[in-house]
């Protein structure tokens, strides 16, 4: 296959963030200097290429040489082996550490993650051995004009990115079988840069979908947090559903509904926001929180939330779920109450996808109930209760919330008063305590 190359141009900077950004790409080029300086081949590789062909500064640079790792220790003597047996070094050069692996094709993939061996080799067989066009680019940073960079494209890859379009190298049957992450990685990539997935990739995604369930489920709830973090995340949740990946990393049937809630939230919005809205969207029809607490538990099992990911997805479901079933009946206290709860913003922002006009009731509330506090410090506490003679045990907790409910509707406003009030409480306490 005939190599293709072109001029790259660095991008302008734009401003001084860009600028830092640009010492790590200097330090990759020391690596590659020092490299070439020796005798081998080294290039810039993968990512950090297809991104700056898209006129984005990479944050990392990886570095793919003809030189094996105990060659890499000679020219680097502070060389940390990362993955020896795939020939992968950590190298640490000005304040930055550049991965640097040689050249390689992999063996067969029996674990449908890792090749069961390497052979090192040359660019255009560790160009064929990688997942999408895209990524397998490679960039001399010390050719071209005035050390412009020279594009070394073993797979089309350039073309795929003018064409704006994401495909598999090679059989992409083959290739997503090494690896059924690849699947998920496809659309993560089409979502992200606002690609076509290929064809013939999407109809090998579509035909080895059902293997997905046996990949790690570790590394599928990666991929989804890094779709469901970024601002296409709508994107990504309908070409899942499209492709029938969904079943797999949910745990239930296919489903082809429009990601309408998820598709309106703002960028900045989190990740458990984000998987909170796609299960409403895929959920429209039910209206109670209990109702569907054990699906969203099923979410969380089987993307492996984290304890405060599950917390988080959880508490906004609640809040939503209490807005749009009977905010407007609760008391002053119950809504500073909720107003005030961690989750309240996230919960807000699923309203907004829902139902506007009942999102701009309940902010001007809010702003409204601010005026008088959401939450102020207690007025009186544990240590004031034993002063009135008071047992430590249950009836504290009732007495407390009691006169803080009091304290937030503005029917009390001073210690003094509060202290009245507790002990009037604490006389008629519920269930006979």
């Amino acid at each position: 296959m005939s190599t293709r190359q072109a001029s790259m141009h660095t991008p302008p900077d734009p401003n001084q963030r860009v600028k830092n950004q640009m010492t790590v790409r200097q330090a990759a080029v020391d690596v590659v200097r020092a490299l070439s300086e020796a005798g081998h081949v080294a290039y810039f590789a993968g990512g950090c290429v297809r991104d700056r062909l898209m006129g984005h500064e990479p944050a990392d640079y990886d570095v793919a040489t003809d030189a094996r790792p105990e060659q890499v220790a000679e020219v680097f003597r502070r060389a940390i082996e990362v993955g020896e047996s795939f020939g992968v070094m950590l190298v640490p050069i000005n304040g930055h550490k550049i991965q640097v692996a040689t050249f390689r094709v992999d063996g067969v993939y029996s674990d449908s993650r890792h090749p069961d061996s390497v052979t090192f080799s040359d660019a255009q067989h560790d160009a064929a051995r990688r997942d999408f066009t895209i990524n397998g680019l490679f960039e001399d940073p010390l050719a071209g004009p005035s050390g412009s960079g020279r594009l070394i494209d073993y797979v089309g890859g350039q073309a795929d990115l003018e064409a704006r379009i994401i495909r598999a190298i090679g059989d992409p049957h083959a290739r997503l079988r090494e690896d059924r992450l690849r699947m998920l990685r496809a659309v993560r990539f089409a979502a992200r840069f606002s690609f076509a997935i290929e064809a013939e990739t999407a109809d090998a995604i579509r035909s080895g979908a059902g293997e997905l369930i046996g990949i790690s489920r570790e590394r599928v709830g990666e991929e989804i947090k890094r779709m469901l973090a970024d601002p296409n995340r709508a994107v990504a949740a309908w070409e899942m559903q499209y492709l029938g990946l969904d079943a797999a990393v949910l745990m239930e049937p296919n489903q082809k509904v429009a990601p309408t809630r998820l598709g309106r939230l703002p960028d900045h919005a989190s990740y458990s926001t984000a998987l909170a809205a796609w299960l409403l969207d895929r959920n429209d029809d039910v209206a109670r929180w209990d109702d569907l607490r054990d699906t969203a538990e099923r979410w969380a099992d089987a993307l492996m939330l984290s304890n405060d990911e599950r917390g988080a997805f959880f508490g906004c479901l609640d809040v939503y779920f209490t807005l749009v079933g009977g905010w407007a009946r609760l008391g002053v206290a119950q809504q500073k109450r909720l107003a005030a709860s961690p989750e309240f913003e996230n919960g807000l922002l699923l309203l907004q996808a829902t139902d506007r006009q009942l999102f701009v009731d309940v902010r001007r509330r809010v702003i409204d109930l601010s005026q008088s506090g959401l939450s102020p410090a207690p007025l009186i506490d544990g240590n004031d209760l034993i002063n009135l003679g008071m047992k430590p045990g249950p009836i504290f907790s009732w007495v407390l919330r009691a006169v803080y409910d009091a304290q937030l509707e503005g029917s009390i406003q001073t210690k003094d008063e509060a202290v009245r009030l507790a002990r009037s409480v604490s006389l008629t306490p519920p269930d006979g305590r």
